[in-house]
């Protein structure tokens, strides 16, 4: 059986799925333009960065092969691994010669710098070994060791390569070594390695990884992870300030608690500890109900990049960085994976559309490191950063894409269709083989046809087709027939011998909705955000001849009509009408006294568009949370 799964889990005890091969799906669709993308201009364009900003060149200086000093944050070698792992899931369905010439050049210089007992972090070369392990709250040496694993495993399962697995696993040995029970007590302040070793250990069957990762999860919340060196930061921050199963909600620094949550989950997979499982659910509770904005996005702090208080999801100062929301998305594809329940596919789905894929523009080289929910027109997406751990981590998402789409049962006999997209699946199971096309633009349209190609499985396979949360309507015929359906956790099972050209038609109504918060969320009381299906819409100024921040809607007269809207080809947009507040009666003055005819308003027509395109054109305010009026 092909092993080219995003994680792997058909060993797991305790996961009710297993992943399919990526390169058993080819998508077509809206997400199909973003991998062609990623790999025309994303990841070329990505390496010629690495070069030009030194982070290649850190990998020849700690190997002597260049004179110099390291460049840039102590944690930039992992922008390197998660380049090679987003090349590496490119490779499971398209071959680019000139993208494996590269990756081997970069494996060579990272292999290069490798010491002899198996150390291999480019911000301690043999001159500074001394050093190593005396600062692992902010040094992040096992956060680089976690995605140097990733990128090796991908590297090895795509390509057959071994050569940087052996390297990684060296240095994963040299940690198990020193780092345990009886051991050195420190941790890393951010937490990833947690679930590299986990995934090395489905990879190798060596139980030493798992223990390992249990070991890491199982000391967190003793003060091993954390620092005083700088004011103000608390144990919190470092998700270290109690043992992970006493933790009541989601707190400290968004990516470093959703990867810690990965990383659980996937030792829940392998050990089926309840504890873990119950505590898992308690956060996951907390977070879609009162820490996650309606994009997906999570961490409204800009300060230290952590989550707030419960409800406090801001607009314009929403933090939401890009690596937050995709460690979102990485975080319920596990739980999806350990109870099959819908649920958790709705906020992938929720996060995918909105608050990830925001994160880079449509020329594929523009990125955005954090997505806040309102703008006056200065935030714009960078080619880089300084500190640029979200673009190589949005561009490995994108090219995964194909492994989450679908899922499998561990005998093969049920696949679950887990988000809809244009592709077509040649599906190698241990009871035949299947050949299904998906047709369907989605998230564009809720009309989703599904055709039986060719199938030589000649018993019964169950079809779960997932009934998104937003949808309040919905159809579904076989071979043309009506048929009645029950949801169970999120999907609705279809259970037969499949023969060729069967065809599913599955028709979900989507309106355009308005969506109201909790009325603790203070920004947002008297305004709504508008949801089309799965897609958030925003108001940018670039389609509007007011300030969007001033205007106020109703129910009344919102159409949808696709349009061909320059630089963002031809979109679904939601218009209306509208009022708008005349500013000029503010001119000079903060406060009025409402007993005054001012501030005026006056009736405009509006644009609305999807909120992950906003930023791609010129520079103008964005708003997605907008006044209402139910007048």
């Amino acid at each position: 059986m092909d092993n080219k799964q995003v994680i792997r889990t058909e060993k797991s005890p305790y996961s009710v799925m297993k992943g399919v091969d990526l390169s058993a799906v080819v998508m077509k669709g809206f997400l199909g333009r973003y991998f062609d993308r990623a790999a025309d201009v994303t990841l070329p364009k990505m390496y010629e960065t690495l070069e030009k900003t030194g982070r290649i060149d850190n990998f020849r200086f700690a190997s002597n092969r260049k004179e110099g000093s390291f460049q840039g944050f102590r944690f930039n070698d992992t922008d390197a691994y998660k380049w090679i792992e987003a090349v590496s899931f490119l490779f499971a369905s398209r071959i680019n010669p000139d993208l494996e010439e590269k990756v081997d050049l970069v494996i060579d210089e990272i292999i290069a710098a490798q010491d002899e007992d198996g150390y291999l972090d480019s911000y301690y070369p043999k001159s500074r070994n001394h050093e190593r392990w005396t600062e692992l709250s902010w040094s992040h040496e096992m956060y680089c060791a976690g995605h140097l694993l990733q990128g090796a495993i991908a590297h090895r399962r795509i390509t057959g390569k071994e050569t940087l697995f052996k390297a990684a696993q060296r240095f994963a040995d040299l940690i198990e070594k020193l780092f345990g029970p009886g051991k050195k007590p420190e941790l890393d302040g951010h937490p990833e390695i947690e679930m590299a070793l986990v995934e090395l250990y489905r990879e190798t069957a060596d139980r030493r990884y798992l223990d390992l990762a249990d070991y890491f999860i199982r000391a967190r919340g003793k003060g091993n992870a954390s620092s005083k060196k700088y004011p103000g930061i608390t144990p919190e921050y470092f998700v270290d300030h109690k043992p992970f199963v006493e933790l009541e909600e989601m707190v400290g620094h968004a990516v470093r608690m959703l990867y810690l949550c990965c990383g659980v989950t996937d030792l829940y997979l392998e050990t089926g500890r309840e504890d873990l499982f119950t505590t898992l659910e308690r956060l996951w509770q907390n977070l879609v109900e009162k820490k996650m904005h309606i994009t997906g996005g999570c961490g409204s702090r800009s300060e230290w990049e952590a989550f707030g208080e419960n409800y406090e999801l801001p607009n314009k100062r929403a933090y939401t960085e890009t690596c937050a929301a995709i460690a979102n998305f990485m975080w319920n594809y596990r739980m999806l994976f350990a109870t099959a329940d819908g649920k958790y596919a709705d906020v992938m789905e929720q996060t995918l559309y909105n608050g990830l894929l925001s994160g880079i523009s449509t020329d594929g080289w523009h990125y955005f490191y954090d997505n806040p929910l309102e703008s006056d027109g200065t935030h714009r997406r960078r080619e880089w950063f300084e500190c640029a751990c979200c673009p190589p981590n949005i561009a490995r998402l994108i090219t995964s894409l194909p492994g989450y789409l679908y899922s499998l049962s561990k005998d093969e006999t049920r696949l679950w269709i887990n988000l809809y997209e244009a592709n077509e699946i040649n599906l190698n199971t241990s009871h035949g083989t299947m050949k299904l096309l998906q047709e369907t633009e989605y998230p564009w349209s809720g009309d989703i046809r599904l055709t039986v190609l060719e199938s030589n499985i000649e018993q019964s396979l169950s079809l779960y087709l997932r009934i998104p949360g937003w949808v309040r309507d919905f159809s579904l015929m076989i071979n043309g027939e009506p048929v009645d359906v029950k949801i169970e956790k999120g999907y609705v099972e279809i259970r037969k011998i499949w023969k060729n050209k069967d065809q599913i038609e599955l028709k979900f109504v989507m309106p355009v909705e308005l969506i109201q918060s909790h009325p603790y969320v203070e920004e947002n009381r008297g305004r709504v955000a508008i949801k089309r299906g799965p897609v958030v819409y925003c108001a940018e100024g670039v389609d509007n001849d007011f300030d969007v921040r001033a205007l106020s809607l109703s129910y009344k007269s919102m159409s949808v009509d696709f349009e061909q809207v320059g630089g963002l080809g031809k979109i679904p947009v939601i218009t209306g009408n509208g009022h708008v507040e005349e500013l000029s009666a503010w001119k000079g003055k903060l406060y009025l006294p409402v007993n005054t005819q001012n501030p005026r308003t006056k009736p405009v027509n509006y644009k609305l568009i999807p909120y992950h395109l906003w930023a791609n054109r010129e520079a103008t305010p964005m708003v997605v949370w907008i006044k209402f009026s139910q007048d």
